[in-house]
């Protein structure tokens, strides 16, 4: 049966999924990234694309804004047989050595958000991505020529609700910027046993209002979904990205 939100069919997603927040980008990863890509889903505007990358069956899935719709989105696509989901977003700075343009690669990210607490009925949790998702990703990001760091970041619900005074103390704590869907993706990877991944473009930094420039953020998100794509190829080849986790 067709998923409720994600209308799409068994064989319809491939089991390696790139997530989207925006349904521009989905568009964009399908028309300048995949060959014979074909769109599968336009309802909600929650685009999904199938394609391949070098040889290799991709989809590419719009989540929308937010760890509640992204929930929604992965669990559907599960149901139709994703293995391996990675985030490409863009996110803001938080640690003094992250700057706008920058690759941010997460190997965890502080759950302060409320779709990840209704999962687990409030109990403590660490949201840590697949190991060898991120090392893929990582691999991927140090062999560009573009800045790119890995550590921990933030998932917030409020865009607005973090400013410049809250900064200093979320760099102390390690955070290197903060988005908005990572911790509830890395969650459902554990409970539905599907790698996870995520990497970021420093878009601004916090309490910046401004952001970077349009043209070189294109060119940052570019070199994210290629580099995404180049490690997604990489899991693919070793057996991995079909492969679920544990």
């Amino acid at each position: 049966m067709s998923q409720l939100h994600v209308r799409a069919r068994p064989g319809d997603v491939a089991p390696i999924v790139l997530l989207p927040g925006d349904p521009d980008r989905a568009t964009l990863v399908a028309e300048r990234f995949l060959e014979d890509a074909t769109r599968y889903t336009e309802y909600r505007h929650l685009y999904g694309y199938t394609g391949t990358y070098r040889g290799v069956p991709v989809s590419v899935q719009t989540t929308g804004m937010g760890c509640p719709s992204l929930a929604i989105v992965v669990e559907e696509l599960v149901r139709l047989g994703a293995k391996t989901l990675v985030r490409i977003g863009t996110s803001g700075a938080v640690a003094e050595q992250v700057r706008p343009g920058d690759l941010v690669v997460a190997t965890a990210s502080i759950a302060n958000e409320g779709t990840s607490r209704q999962y687990l009925g409030g109990a403590e949790y660490s949201a840590v991505a697949d190991f060898e998702v991120t090392r893929a990703l990582a691999e991927a990001a140090a062999a560009t020529e573009r800045p790119s760091h890995v550590g921990l970041i933030q998932t917030d619900d409020a865009f607005y609700a973090v400013g410049p005074d809250d900064v200093p103390t979320l760099a102390a704590r390690g955070v290197l910027s903060i988005e908005m869907e990572a911790s509830a993706l890395f969650l459902l990877g554990k409970l539905r046993r599907v790698r996870t991944g995520c990497m970021l473009v420093a878009s601004n930094n916090i309490g910046d209002p401004s952001f970077v420039e349009q043209r070189v953020l294109d060119e940052a998100v570019a070199d994210m979904i290629r580099t995404t794509l180049d490690a997604c190829v990489e899991l693919h080849q070793r057996g991995l990205a079909e492969r679920s986790e544990g």
